[in-house]
């Protein structure tokens, strides 16, 4: 079965989950988009805003600032899988472990139908997921230790290899960090180049 049809099965179930109080708040649940054959996939927190307005993930002031990025990197947004931890709005930005618990199934199926050879984690709470997911935990830091830094794990499709980033906000939030995020997108781009990702 093809990657598309399979996601959109994810997405019909989203459409209807229960699992935890946030359907009550969500205006439109955020699946993920982009390239379902890429290497690469990107995994941030939860859609904001914006995204619960359009139903689509990094459409907001973050979603531009991440584009420039993945552009200095040498990549392009339709050339990737962008999608969340989280497929429903999040109204104060924070995330509570059973919710989490609720809804990453839906990203495990999405990375298990995808197959990246590469996934870049936007922000702590994607990092502490997939770094639990793949036996990383004795990695696990805040962020600001390990962004940039190249993790590869042997699963059973092959290679993979995990790259903590900055969530594109940390940028808004804290325009002095803009030149590390910059700096950062631009390395890995070079080391993505280096090995044939992109």
């Amino acid at each position: 079965m093809r990657k598309e049809i399979l996601l959109e099965k994810i997405f019909e179930e989203i459409k209807v989950c229960k699992k935890c109080s946030l359907w009550k708040t969500r205006k439109n649940p955020v699946l993920g988009e982009g390239d379902p054959n890429s290497k690469i996939m990107l995994i941030g927190l939860g859609p904001g805003k914006q995204e619960d307005a359009e139903g689509r993930p990094f459409v907001g002031a973050a979603g531009k600032f991440l584009n420039k990025l993945l552009k200095l990197a040498g990549m392009k947004r339709e050339g990737v899988y962008i999608t969340n931890v989280m497929k429903c709005f999040l109204p104060q930005n924070k995330v509570a472990e059973e919710q989490i618990r609720a809804c990453s199934p839906y990203l495990e199926r999405q990375i298990e139908i995808i197959k990246p050879r590469v996934i870049i984690t936007l922000g702590n709470v994607a990092t502490d997921f997939i770094f639990e997911k793949f036996g990383l935990q004795k990695h696990k830091h805040s962020i600001s230790k390990i962004h940039a830094q190249i993790f590869k794990v042997s699963t059973l499709v092959g290679e993979l290899t995990i790259i903590p980033m900055y969530h594109p906000a940390t940028a808004l939030y804290n325009p002095g960090l803009k030149e590390t995020l910059r700096e950062d997108w631009m390395k890995v781009g070079k080391y993505l180049k280096l090995k044939g990702f992109i």
